[in-house]
């Protein structure tokens, strides 16, 4: 270091750490003195400018000497320690003399006082300042030298004017350094102090000016990172220009080293191996907006969070406390997000490149924060684009900020932090001034009136466009239709697909064989994909039933020709029947997954039972009004139909001259009352079957056969005129003769959904054939074509023949058996599979009578 014109300081070699300082004032010369600040303590005292030629001659020697090896002498030194001697450039006294040099450029004078005239060193200086002074060089020159005295400013009045008129621009200066330690305190000197710099002006956060210093030997911030005496700013590193990939290079390669700082620094990720680090896998599901669901190569699914990002989140509690809280629809953003990352990545490989891995956290009962498992957080890229920064340039997600010494991060965060801030620049999603975008999005999945009403739409658009939000099995799921902006339940038609493990009243529901397989299949092909459906009816949840089609493939057709599902009978109405069958059958040939058990059977033949007596045939016509879930009905006798009509209007008419007060009635069970039926709000005559509270009461109509739970509210006292003595109740209950009813619900499900279609609401024929336990068993025949209701469910195989044993019913036994034996023979439904009465006609959802 060159402290003025006639002093310097000088080091030995480095052997193990920063050697020590020596402070050398040349003998005999006398330089000008530097400027110097008064001190800010003494406001009374003034600044001290330059002596002429002073700064010249501190410049000549920096120039010559700053990082050159030099040779001194010593000649005498003070009682304080002051050292005054000679200086000579190079290795030896042989090489240039300083103070000579100096003498020379007129840039010293030379201490004449005692000066012994024996001393050759002192007679040479001597003569050398004559010569100047002939040749009028430095301050010898006419004027004594005032144009050299620096106007030097200690402040500066704007910072920020002075970065913005040099920003970016090169500037000459020299460095006055921060002592970080020891070691990078001579690190630097070694390297800066006193040479000829750039400064390239970056910012001026607070007044304080922040820069870069470009020396010809490379960039002095790049070289502290990458020998460890540095660690990256991420706040300063946001405004440098000249390349913060550089700088992330050089500290990364500092602490693959362990050098210095980094000596003790262990990587996120160093106890992981190379293939779990980075490899390639396929985006299964988007989880939010920071997470995505991949599967690997071999197999195995796993959960990957993107680094450093955080997905849209609502401020402050959920204020509406009735209305259920969906994420994905109620967080602002939270959706364009989501649609985002699942329109580019979904069902595509994706490379994974794990950052580091955040370890679970748990909650406790004073803590806020809530419990989390471990997760692997890390770069996903897909065609050389960072999925995290695209998010975030969109404004549909920020990054977080870390602690300075918290290494847990994207190893793209300058990237992802300059992404942020373009974002915030334009307005984009989150960072908008926009109102932001609200999704009323109704989810009718369960809603059995809601359903009933769109039904109708949905079954005149033939193909709708859908997005698969969630599949529960391998055939139901759960589908967002986006024209019409509303979620649904979904069941595949056509297919019986194995069922997964379920919580019933009388307990867990073991799963069916291949049912996870099932549900992974479905996930896999569907799971957030773009799909089409086509509804074709509903059931009395409000699930709707129908076909799904991805990319031309019918998934319930993928299902059964990958032996994960069975056809259903319901599909023989169906356009796609043939291509089902055709798959069941490649699917039980190959006994693969459901069907490697599968073995044929025999076809047992029929002894008809010859008729002794003929039974009564006496018909009547009925109106069927009512189809429970047992397979009862419920009807009215056609020639008392119009006594109740009267019945019904009359009452109605007196009803609504004098209204019942609304809570004066006290219903008690047994009771005859009439009650408001919520699907047309019109009153009916009903029985009062059980008070489970004043909010929820069990009536069953008596004049249609349905019931309902009803508020207290919505009933009253029903007026004598209009009571069963006026008119008898109308509905009367009965079973089907000679089938039986299947125990399974799914079966029972499906035989009366067929029942509903085709005789609810509609004029039939009824016997009565025999008596039951609760009710008569009688056969229905349709009014137009005489064709028996019963036989004809026999004959499309969903049900089974009730052998009856009495002598005068045979006949009809006869008939209906071999109804029966000609749907085996066709394989219909539940005989597609054989005769599968030997043994396990339990899992078919029949019990054989002995």
């Amino acid at each position: 270091m060159v402290l003025s014109g006639c002093a310097i300081i000088v080091r030995g070699q480095p052997r193990g750490g920063p050697p020590p300082e020596r402070q050398i004032n040349l003998s005999n010369i006398r330089t000008g003195a530097l400027a110097r600040r008064a001190p800010q303590s003494q406001p009374d005292q003034k600044d001290t400018p330059d002596e002429p030629f002073a700064f010249q001659a501190r410049e000549f020697l920096r120039k010559m000497l700053i990082g050159k090896e030099v040779c001194f002498t010593v000649e005498v030194k003070t009682a304080l320690g002051r050292e005054y001697g000679m200086v000579y450039l190079g290795r030896d006294t042989t090489g240039e003399n300083i103070a000579e040099s100096l003498v020379n450029e007129g840039l010293a004078t030379v201490r004449r006082e005692g000066i012994r005239g024996n001393n050759p060193d002192q007679a040479r200086l001597c003569d050398l300042e004559d010569q100047a002074k002939a040749s009028k060089k430095g301050m010898w020159t006419e004027g004594g030298g005032t144009n050299t005295v620096r106007d030097l400013k200690y402040i500066i009045e704007n910072p920020r004017n002075f970065v913005d008129s040099m920003h970016q621009k090169p500037a000459d200066g020299t460095e006055s350094p921060e002592p970080f330690a020891a070691e990078a305190k001579f690190f630097t000197e070694s390297r800066l102090l006193q040479r000829d710099v750039q400064i390239i002006l970056e910012s001026c956060p607070n007044q304080v000016i922040l820069g870069t210093v470009l020396h010809p030997n490379g960039n002095i911030t790049e070289l502290l990172l990458k020998e460890g005496f540095a660690r990256c700013v991420d706040w300063s590193m946001a405004v440098y220009t000249q390349g913060a990939e550089k700088l992330r290079a050089g500290e990364k390669s500092a602490k693959e080293r362990k050098v210095r700082i980094w000596k003790d620094y262990v990587a996120p990720t160093a106890n992981m191996d190379q293939k779990d680090r980075q490899f390639v896998a396929k985006v299964m599901q988007v989880v939010n907006a920071d997470a995505v669901v991949v599967k690997l190569n071999s197999g195995e699914y796993k959960t990957i969070h993107l680094s450093s990002i955080r997905p849209p989140r609502i401020e402050g509690e959920n204020k509406d406390k009735d209305k259920r809280f969906r994420p994905i629809y109620d967080i602002p953003y939270m959706f364009e997000a989501r649609e985002f990352m699942r329109k580019k990545i979904i069902g595509k490989k994706v490379n994974v490149t794990v950052d580091y891995i955040r370890a679970a956290t748990s909650s406790s009962e004073t803590s806020t924060i809530p419990a989390f498992a471990e997760r692997t957080c890390a770069t996903v890229t897909i065609g050389g684009i960072n999925i995290a920064e695209a998010l975030v340039s969109k404004g549909f997600a920020t990054v977080i900020r870390y602690r300075q010494d918290d290494d847990q991060r994207s190893s793209h965060y300058d990237e992802l932090l300059a992404a942020e801030a373009r974002a915030i620049k334009n307005g984009k999603g989150l960072h908008s001034k926009k109102e932001v975008p609200i999704h009323r999005v109704a989810d009718i999945s369960g809603e059995t009136q809601k359903a009933k009403q769109f039904l109708p739409f949905l079954q005149r658009a033939g193909r709708s466009e859908a997005v698969v939000e969630y599949v529960f099995s391998g055939s139901r799921l759960k589908l967002y239709m986006p024209k019409e902006t509303c979620l649904i339940t979904f069941l595949l038609a056509g297919i019986e697909c194995p069922r997964g493990s379920r919580n019933m009243p009388g307990g867990m529901q073991v799963a069916e064989p291949f049912s996870d397989e099932a549900m992974a299949f479905t996930k896999e092909l569907v799971l957030q994909r773009e799909v089409e459906v086509e509804v074709e009816s509903m059931d009395k949840a409000g699930n709707f039933i129908g076909w799904l089609h991805i990319e031309g493939v019918n998934l319930s057709v993928a299902l059964v020709e990958n032996a994960l599902s069975k056809v259903h009978f319901t599909a023989e109405r169906s356009s796609y029947y043939k291509t089902l069958v055709s798959g069941e059958e490649a699917s039980r040939l190959r006994k693969d997954k459901i069907w490697a058990n599968y073995e044929e059977k025999k076809v047992e033949e029929v002894v008809h039972v010859m008729e002794e007596k003929e039974r009564t045939a006496n018909y009547r016509a009925v109106y069927v009004t009512e189809i429970t879930d047992t397979m009862h009905f419920y009807t009215q006798d056609v020639e008392t139909g119009t006594q109740l009509e009267n019945l019904m209007e009359t009452m109605r008419a007196e009803i609504a001259a004098q209204p019942p007060v609304e809570g004066s009635y006290a219903a008690r069970r047994g009771d005859y009352c009439i009650a408001n039926f919520s699907a047309d709000g019109e009153w009916y005559r009903a029985r009062v079957e059980k008070v489970q509270s004043p909010a929820k009461v069990h009536v069953f109509y008596i004049d249609y056969g349905n019931r309902e739970i009803v508020p207290s509210t919505r009933l009253a006292v029903i007026p004598p005129a209009f009571s069963t003595r006026a008119l008898a109740a109308q509905a009367t209950e009965y079973a089907f003769a000679y089938i039986q009813v299947p125990q399974d619900e799914d079966a029972r499900a499906d035989v009366v959904d067929s029942l509903v279609r085709d005789i609810q609401n509609t004029q039939c024929l009824l016997n009565v054939e025999h008596s039951g336990v609760t009710c008569p068993h009688v056969t229905l025949q349709f009014a137009d074509s005489k064709d028996d209701v019963g036989l004809s469910l026999v004959k499309e195989g969903m049900v089974m023949v009730d052998v009856r044993k009495e002598k005068h019913l045979q006949k009809m036994v006869t008939e209906y058996l071999n109804g029966q034996e000609s749907a085996k023979t066709a394989r219909l439904n539940i005989w597609r599979y054989g005769d599968f009465r030997d043994d396990d006609a339990d899992e078919f959802g029949y019990k054989l009578k002995k």
